[in-house]
């Protein structure tokens, strides 16, 4: 549905008696701030939540990045059984010479405080009246305001070219590492060492991660695998990109015939950039609106997978649930429905493509949303 179609829609809709819940409900444990969020209750099978609702068709997506197989991750097969399938794996699928894949991991080291912080039992989850005013605070918006009028010109051009605003590139890095203050203490090489060979439960994940990382040194040279810094789960440089994301996706920002992301500014604003636009980023579209729920409606429920972000549902469809954008706010042809406790009890967001996009870097409904507020802040416009 074009704009002003969605326009004439919303403006010929018989006035609803709207109301947030003023009771916030009590958060749902996860495993981690990136499974935040209030989860819905799912909808009795004969209520018109339940039946097959009228969708849009997904967000194209790159294809999933590979895992390693079973020889390489299986807990049954012994740790040394395993790191040989790994270096034949490697070796096989990327063309990293076995003697080197060998030599490296001979200096890799299993850190038991890296278990531990992916094993720590989870805490109650935050709710958004906690989690918000850790990103959008004063320091934050100040320090994004900095760095973009800093680096304004790098910005401004990667923007141009790829239809991503500059102050969404500066919101991942303040949000992700402070604006590259905070990057991260572990080798990158024994964080996944240590994942992929110690850590069952996502080793295929992680040993898929390591195997990467030699192929990614193998087209950049110039990367010492020993001396790699980044976050317990093996992320790297300023904007935090695994060694997938890195190898895949990263650009060379100023031709200089190598990508780095651990410190070379322009290198990080484009490879963040190219993220966005490689997981469906739309130039020029909105990312969120705010949103009223008719007083009785039910809360809402996602299609398929209750943690999908996906923006399948076409917002007369969201009307007619009880899900409408406030007066001012920006319009979209499909959006999902994102309900989080705020400061004034009960808030709902509705959330569209390129708010699914950001949430490719993050699976947490609130981070994504405080991207956009932290980018919004740091335009000048006030986040709403």
């Amino acid at each position: 549905m074009s704009k002003p179609l969605l326009t004439a829609f919303f403006s010929a809709l018989v006035p609803l008696s709207l109301s947030a819940c003023a009771t916030p409900v009590e958060p749902t444990p996860a495993a981690a701030d990136a499974e935040a969020g209030s989860q819905p209750v799912a909808a009795p099978a004969s209520s018109p939540e339940a039946s097959a609702p009228t969708l849009l068709p997904a967000v194209p997506q790159p294809p999933e990045r590979p895992v390693a197989p079973p020889s390489v991750t299986d807990p049954d097969i012994p740790r040394e059984q395993r790191i040989a399938a790994f270096v034949d794996y490697t070796a096989d699928t990327y063309g990293v010479d076995r003697a080197h894949i060998r030599s490296v991991l001979a200096g890799a080291e299993h850190r038991q405080s890296i278990v531990d912080a992916m094993s720590r039992p989870a805490e109650a989850v935050r709710p958004w009246r906690d989690y918000r005013p850790i990103f959008i605070n004063d320091a934050r918006i100040s320090g994004g305001k900095a760095f973009y009028a800093e680096n304004r010109a790098a910005l401004d051009r990667v923007a141009a070219e790829t239809g991503v605003p500059a102050e969404y590139i500066v919101a991942i890095i303040g949000v992700e590492t402070s604006y590259g203050r905070v990057t991260g203490n572990y080798r990158v090489l024994d964080a996944l060492y240590t994942l992929a060979f110690g850590f069952p439960r996502r080793a295929p994940f992680f040993a898929g991660e390591l195997a990467q990382l030699f192929a990614l040194e193998k087209e950049e040279p110039q990367l010492d695998l020993a001396a790699l810094k980044g976050s317990y789960a093996g992320a790297m440089g300023m904007g935090q990109f695994m060694p997938s994301s890195y190898r895949l996706w990263a650009k060379d920002g100023d031709g200089d015939g190598r990508r780095d992301l651990l410190t070379h500014k322009p290198d990080v604003f484009a490879s963040i950039a190219n993220y966005f636009v490689i997981h469906g980023w739309e130039r020029g579209a909105p990312v969120v609106a705010r949103a009223d729920k008719a007083e009785g409606a039910a809360e809402f429920v996602p299609s398929g997978d209750p943690k999908s972000l996906e923006p399948d549902h076409p917002l007369p469809r969201l009307a007619e649930l009880g899900f409408t954008p406030r007066p001012g706010q920006p319009l979209a042809e499909g959006a999902t429905v994102i309900a989080l406790d705020g400061d004034a009890g009960r808030e709902y967001w509705l959330g569209y493509r390129n708010f699914y996009v950001i949430s490719r870097y993050n699976r947490s409904p609130m981070y994504s949303l405080a991207v956009h507020q932290l980018a919004q802040a740091i335009a000048g416009r006030e986040p709403r």
